[in-house]
């Protein structure tokens, strides 16, 4: 539904929708306006179970990449911003960076950050509340960057007690990893549950090497 109604989003606000199950997007960067999503089939990933192939888990264990975690939100999310090659288009507009960039200052915005020779060439954000992780958006400049990213996130979602793992949609890139699709009350009741424990995202050190990683996913 759009925001028709011009009713100025808040961090505050923006919390109290992920809460009940909804999301903000945006038609391009260009467009200055928001509009409230919710899926009828909302995408998760799965904390036990979670599958990592062969190949990417040497990477992982290699520590060719070096991942780090809350170090440069701006340049994560213009890196999420930037255009794809699949598409010119992008959802992240001017707001979008306003909001998630609030978020991450009150420690609800989180990165994951992956750097080849002290470059930033891939990485993900998402926002915190209670035990749940809302993952917004990911990308990369280098193979294998996100995919890394992303082990190195459910790791940590595992080991600071996260419950739910939310993907928003399920993409072909996320169901090798074990997406699933869960009717929206179903998501709902999942999601309840989760907010009546917390996380805490710090519980793990910003950086940690590619084997504890794996270790805490059990890979």
């Amino acid at each position: 539904m759009h925001d028709g109604a011009r009713v100025e989003i808040t961090p505050e606000i923006l919390l109290k929708a992920y809460a009940a199950g909804i999301f903000p997007m945006a038609e391009d960067a260009t467009d200055p306006t928001l509009y409230w999503v919710e899926p009828r089939a909302r995408g998760v990933l799965p904390l036990d179970g979670y599958r990592i192939a062969r190949r990417l888990a040497r990477t992982v264990r290699s520590d060719v990449f070096e991942v780090r975690t809350d170090t440069d939100f701006d340049a994560v999310i213009s890196g999420c911003a930037a255009p794809r090659r699949d598409s010119e288009r992008t959802w992240i507009n001017g707001r979008i960076r306003e909001l998630y960039g609030a978020l991450f200052d009150q420690g609800h915005a989180h990165t994951v950050e992956v750097y080849a020779e002290g470059q930033l060439v891939g990485g993900l954000y998402g926002v915190s509340l209670g035990a749940a992780f809302f993952g917004e958006s990911m990308f990369h400049t280098v193979r294998d960057a996100s995919k890394v990213a992303l082990v190195h996130l459910m790791a940590r979602l595992k080991a600071c007690g996260y419950r739910l793992a939310d993907t928003q949609f399920v993409t072909d890139h996320l169901a090798q990893f074990g997406a699933e699709e869960l009717p929206r009350h179903v998501y709902k009741r999942r999601l309840a549950e989760a907010l009546t424990e917390q996380a805490d995202w710090t519980a793990w050190p910003a950086s940690v090497r590619g084997a504890e990683a794996l270790a805490a996913l059990g890979a």
